[in-house]
């Protein structure tokens, strides 16, 4: 299998094709062949929420000039932004590398359907209702939805939810995948107190990442939906969790923070502390 093959298998969003430029100048083989590496390009950047044009020309094997052609093409539509990457610790010499996110035009372009009725719907079960109508309208939503995620969870090892939990929720459109953050990738490496007492090293969890959210452009608008989404996946889990950014609030990932549970401790009443880190360590993007 080849990497191509390889990257629209991993990808929940590979057949999502951007618009296609018209050039008149090139033909119709040149055409297709740079609006499919183009294509490649933003779902690589789409699945990592941002990326530098380095880690992108090794992924595709194209070379830092090629790669930068297409990020110019893209940059110039209005698909993807540039930002001033993070440095923790001491920074060298030089200006930090930029990294490429896709705007919200750009994640239009990856199943955003029916925002406008959704937005239309919503706004009038708040003129009918206020916030609470529309908080009960997402709680019922996402409650359908976890329906379908209950019982394999359920059954799981409570370690291996989260990861469960991504599969399913990338089957349904939201790009999700999993990590392990340990006491000291939490705090950048500098000694910070924690509410968990822990080993430098030890693991505080897990964290979720959302790549994609279909529903970004409502939830922009009604951050319910991302407050019940939040909610369910406690209850699915098992413990208490943190949500660290979101999409909707202009992150390049919806991230979640999902403390670990000592093996043994009930689902319940006695679940530990979630910790409070600083969205910067787990998301490169700046908050508002």
């Amino acid at each position: 299998m080849g990497e191509a093959d390889q990257e629209r298998q991993a990808s929940p969003l590979a057949d999502a094709e951007l618009p296609v430029s018209a050039d008149p100048g090139a033909g119709t083989a040149v055409t297709e062949d740079r609006e499919g590496t183009r294509n490649r390009v933003a779902r690589l950047i789409l699945a990592n929420g941002s990326v530098t044009a380095a880690d992108l020309a090794v992924r595709l094997g194209l070379t830092s000039a090629g790669v930068r052609r297409h990020l110019d093409a893209l940059l110039a539509e209005g698909l993807i932004e540039a930002r001033e990457q993070r440095v923790y610790g001491q920074r060298g010499r030089g200006r930090p590398a930029k990294t490429f996110a896709l705007t919200s035009q750009g994640r239009a372009v990856f199943h955003h359907a029916y925002d406008a009725l959704a937005q239309d719907a919503l706004g009038f079960i708040a003129e009918l209702g206020g916030d609470e109508a529309v908080a009960a309208f997402a709680r019922r939503r996402f409650a359908d939805l976890a329906e379908r995620y209950r019982a394999p969870l359920a059954a799981a090892d409570p370690a291996d939810r989260p990861r469960l939990l991504a599969e399913a929720l990338t089957a349904d459109g939201y790009a999700a995948s999993t990590g392990s953050h340990t006491s000291s990738s939490a705090t950048g490496g500098k000694k910070k107190a924690s509410p968990v007492p822990a080993a430098p090293s030890a693991t505080l969890g897990q964290q979720l990442c959302q790549h994609h959210c279909p529903v970004q452009n409502v939830a922009e608008q009604f951050p319910q939906l991302c407050e019940a989404e939040t909610e369910v996946f406690a209850e699915l889990l098992g413990t208490h969790v943190q949500r660290l950014a979101t999409i909707a609030h202009g992150d390049g990932v919806c991230t979640t923070f999902i403390p670990a549970v000592a093996a043994g401790r009930p689902r319940a009443a006695q679940l530990p502390a979630v910790p409070v880190f600083d969205v910067a360590v787990f998301e490169g993007d700046e908050t508002a």
